[in-house]
Formats: C-alpha cells, sequence, structure tokens
C-alpha cells in the first residue's frame, strides 16, 4: 500500500476503521471498477495498482482525465451526494482496493474528523488539478501541455535518484495525450523534442527527468 493520497493523511487508528467497515477486493487489468452514470455509491480506496479515470463526451469520444495510484480514494462523490457515477474508473493494472459502502463511508466522515480532513485535501487538490486542466486545454502549445503534464506526473509518481526525477508512468502514451488534449502525434513530437533538448530521457512506461526547471519553465 502506498502512503499518498488519502490514505497517507490518515493515522492507525482510522486505517484500522476504514479497514474494519471494507472489503478486500481485487480487479485484474483493464476490467472496469465503477461506470459513469451508474447509481452505485461504492467508495474504494486503492491498495495497489493504478486507475484511470474516464469521462465520456457528447459526440461519444472517451477522454482520460485522470490517473489514480496506491493510496487515492474513489467514488467518495457518489457517496456524498448520491448522484450517479461522474466518470467511468478502468484498471491500468492489477488493482487491489478497500471497497466500503457509500453509507458506512459517510458515517465514518462524520464520526471521526481526521477523515473528513483527508477527504477535504484530497477534493481540493483535485479542484485545484481540474482548474490547471481546463487552462491548459484553453490554451498553451502542444510542448506547454506535455511538460505540464509530465510535472504533474513528477509530483503524483516521482522518485528522485540524485538530481533526476524516475516516474513510473501508469498510462500509455495514447492515454497520457488525452490527458494533455491532443493527439498521441503531438504528445510523441514534443516528447521527441524534449528528449533531443536533455530534458527529459524514456523507457518504456518510464519517463526521467533530468533538467526539472527547464521542464518547469516550459510548464509554465
Amino acid at each position: 500500500m502506498g502512503t499518498g493520497g488519502f490514505w497517507g493523511e490518515l493515522g492507525t487508528v482510522d486505517r484500522d476503521a476504514l479497514a474494519k467497515s471494507a472489503r478486500r477486493r481485487s480487479y485484474r487489468r483493464g476490467e472496469t471498477l465503477c461506470r459513469e452514470g451508474d447509481r452505485s455509491c461504492v467508495v474504494l480506496v486503492l491498495l495497489s495498482g493504478h486507475v484511470r479515470i474516464v469521462h465520456g463526451t457528447p459526440d461519444g469520444r472517451d477522454v482520460v482525465v485522470g490517473v489514480r495510484g496506491p493510496g487515492e480514494v474513489i467514488g467518495e462523490l457518489a457517496a456524498i451526494d448520491a448522484q450517479p457515477r461522474s466518470a467511468t474508473v478502468e484498471a491500468l493494472d492489477d488493482v487491489d482496493v478497500l471497497e466500503l459502502p457509500g453509507d458506512r463511508f459517510a458515517s465514518l466522515c462524520r464520526a471521526r474528523s481526521r477523515i473528513s480532513w483527508a477527504l477535504l485535501l484530497v477534493l481540493s487538490t483535485r479542484l485545484r488539478s481540474v482548474g490547471r486542466q481546463w487552462l491548459d486545454v484553453g490554451g498553451g502549445t502542444a510542448a506547454r501541455r506535455v511538460a505540464a503534464a509530465l510535472m504533474q506526473l513528477a509530483v503524483q509518481h516521482g522518485v528522485r535518484r540524485g538530481e533526476d526525477i524516475e516516474i513510473a508512468v501508469p498510462a500509455t502514451q495514447a492515454e497520457l495525450a488525452m490527458t494533455a488534449a491532443i493527439s498521441r502525434e503531438s504528445w510523441a513530437r514534443a516528447t521527441r523534442d524534449l528528449r533531443q533538448q536533455g530534458v527529459i530521457s524514456t523507457g518504456r512506461r518510464q519517463v526521467t527527468i533530468h533538467r526539472l526547471a527547464e521542464l518547469r519553465r516550459l510548464a509554465s
């Protein structure tokens, strides 16, 4: 289990309370954890693996709007407002979760202030992220959008190795391109340019940032 996100904000007592109220469940790569429009209100806490968050557009396309990893909470909005699911969640690799009924999760939030605070921090972070994504979609070159997406991945999944930051990328190139609202070809060209400039290097499902300050400048 990772220590980031929602789970990382909790102490041992609150983690135990959540675990006792939940059941453990596994999903294989490619399986759907929940579907946009469903009326289910189960809350999921990721123990291992990664999922992608997908929204359907009015013209029938699926757009990847985010990736979640260990420690993240999923489905909390349906538990709060009892509305249909706002997105589809799909496993990018094998995933283990804690699964709680929405009403039980809501009761724990009311009874335990630390759980409520951890959830508030998650929602605040996601709200800010959505704001940044709208700004990126509304303007800026493909290079800027790619740089911004890589900066976000560095924050979420990066591990510092000396002067470098290594990122185990939890999505395909096409999926990353969708999060930046550009084509796969545009993503490939932008990352090729960054490699040629020595800003990054890439491998299979991995990106290493060598010049973080330059990438930050390109993203701004």
